[in-house]
């Protein structure tokens, strides 16, 4: 963090955090006219295991990661009344590019932290995303945060 310049901050902030603010309030606006017509409706936000555990070297995306978690509960209570959920996924360390790309005696230490010993897939992930937007059985859930992460973070 004391290393980290200011737009390096600002840059992840407005990636990962204003987008979904925007994007939120663009729904809004759009709900308004549809899921507020209809009385129901399912957001759901992306947002990561960092940030409800922080992660050294990463303040400005745990920080940007906590607060999608924030919106996302400010969401459900201002959109409950409209019979709107809104919940958050916070994935951990899941296969992909990036996953592919961490060096072998790291991610040793990566598998080591993880219960199910392995990382995630992404249809795994969007399994989850699928099933709050669109089961029943997930009508009552709101203002939630959902981490799939293989039992890394055990909250």
């Amino acid at each position: 963090m004391m290393r980290m310049k200011p737009d390096q901050w600002q840059d992840v902030i407005d990636t990962n955090l204003s987008s979904v603010f925007y994007a939120s309030q663009a729904r809004a606006h759009a709900a308004t006219k549809v899921m507020g017509k209809q009385r129901r409706g399912r957001i759901i936000n992306i947002a990561s295991v960092v940030g409800i555990t922080g992660n050294a070297g990463q303040a400005n995306y745990s920080a940007a990661k906590a607060g999608v978690i924030g919106l996302t509960k400010t969401i459900a209570r201002e959109w409950a009344a409209r019979n709107i959920t809104a919940n958050a996924v916070a994935p951990g360390f899941i296969a992909s590019d990036m996953t592919a790309a961490i060096d072998k005696k790291y991610e040793e230490a990566i598998l080591k932290s993880i219960p199910l010993g392995r990382y995630g897939q992404p249809e795994e992930v969007a399994g989850l995303v699928r099933f709050l937007a669109l089961d029943p059985a997930a009508a009552y859930i709101t203002g939630q945060t959902y981490t799939i992460d293989g039992g890394m973070v055990m909250n």
